[in-house]
């Protein structure tokens, strides 16, 4: 289980989240994982991952507002390429995750989903994705 899988992502507004909960499931899947650990990682300094709700919406429309309203886009920041919002939030959300493989499935909450974070787009983006069986 030493494969490094890569998801290819391409974002299609500043900000939004992307939900890729079944996208890591398909590489548990394919990988025939019974139990272990999904280490799932953004190398990336303006984007991130959560983990949140995945039944409604308006949770996601809620968190990128509030992100937004706290650390709006333009507030005089020193970043000479003028994204320090998008760094800020990346920081804030995190840029890796650790979930728990159970009988071959994400041991998540019923409305729990996995969802790539973007701040920066629209950007073509990876995600990484290393199984650790055991």
């Amino acid at each position: 289980m030493d494969k490094l899988h890569k998801i290819s992502l391409s974002t299609g507004s500043r900000s939004q989240f992307l939900d890729i909960t079944a996208r890591v499931q398909e590489i548990i899947s394919r990988e025939k994982v019974k139990d272990g650990l999904a280490l799932v990682w953004v190398p990336h300094t303006t984007a991130g991952l959560t983990i949140n709700e995945n039944a409604d919406p308006d949770v996601v429309r809620d968190i990128l507002a509030s992100l937004d309203k706290r650390f709006p886009w333009d507030d005089g920041y020193g970043h000479s390429e003028g994204n320090s919002a998008a760094h800020i939030k990346s920081s804030l959300m995190g840029c890796q995750k650790t979930l728990i493989v159970q009988d071959g499935r994400l041991a998540l909450g019923t409305w729990q989903g996995l969802y790539f974070c973007e701040f920066d787009g629209p950007r073509k983006r990876e995600v990484w994705v290393k199984i650790v069986e055991g």
